[in-house]
């Protein structure tokens, strides 16, 4: 793998997982079209450790207050449970239907379909009401459907991000309270993906190509596109500028259905 695959892979990766956009969905599609594959499980650890990075260093202050205070804060130990609580349905749906998440990832045009539905869920987030209800005040319900949104968005085409912060919005969360439950949701399901990963890994011959530059190169690319994915996404929510990500991904995913038939 050269520099410019690299490149062009660690920005697929560190954009399209945070952006509503579907990072999966994008991947099947550019596999199909343009012939980008992941060079291995090597790779795949890495690029989403450096993803995974990107969301502990946006939310560093939240992840220290929640590390450091869980244990005796109550509104700490309150989150921290309702992360375990919304991980658990995405674990369980990724464990039951995981042989039909793998079939459905050498289908383009069923990518391109589910980016049709990624746009909609845009379109929600614009559209839904908010009631202003903040983290603290969030029960158990809300995280577990929370949490099997998220398992939904396992389904290459449809944007975790998007999903899940779709679904704090319908459970009445604030816009800023929704994004920063959903990202901090995102990093077990990422640790949990990169877990696995590495269980693969070991599996196949061990770490004899962690070394190879351009791994490290592509996981720093989607460490930085990462960090810019989370920020261009918050300002986009927050300022209600999302019909231009519902656009693209209407586009992409016609496109796709188009050159697939």
């Amino acid at each position: 793998m050269g520099a410019l695959k690299a490149v062009l892979l660690g920005l697929l990766q560190g954009l399209t997982e945070f952006l509503p956009v579907s990072s999966s969905g994008h991947l099947v599609i550019a596999q199909y079209f343009m012939g980008l594959t992941l060079p291995g499980v090597t790779f795949e650890v890495l690029v989403h450790f450096g993803t995974l990075l990107s969301v502990i260093w946006v939310f560093r202050k939240d992840l220290y207050y929640l590390i450091t205070r869980f244990l005796y804060d109550a509104e700490q130990k309150k989150l921290f449970l309702l992360l375990i609580i919304g991980t658990i349905p995405t674990g369980l749906m990724g464990l039951f239907f995981s042989s039909f998440f793998l079939e459905i990832f050498d289908r383009p045009f069923f990518a391109g379909l589910m980016l049709l539905v990624t746009g909609l869920i845009v379109i929600a987030i614009q559209k839904i009401t908010i009631k202003g209800k903040e983290i603290k005040e969030m029960n158990a319900w809300d995280a577990v459907l929370i949490g099997v949104f998220q398992g939904i968005a396992i389904i290459p085409g449809i944007s975790r991000s998007g999903s899940t912060i779709m679904g704090a919005l319908w459970r009445g969360l604030r816009r800023e309270s929704a994004i920063r439950y959903s990202f901090l949701l995102a990093l077990p399901a990422i640790a949990g993906a990169s877990f696995l990963e590495i269980l693969s890994l070991f599996q196949n011959g061990g770490l004899e190509n962690v070394f190879l530059p351009y791994h490290f190169l592509a996981a720093f690319i989607a460490f930085l596109s990462g960090i810019f994915a989370i920020h261009v996404f918050i300002k986009l929510l927050v300022r209600g500028k999302f019909y231009y990500i519902a656009c693209y991904c209407w586009l992409v995913g016609l496109l796709t259905i188009i050159f697939t038939l």
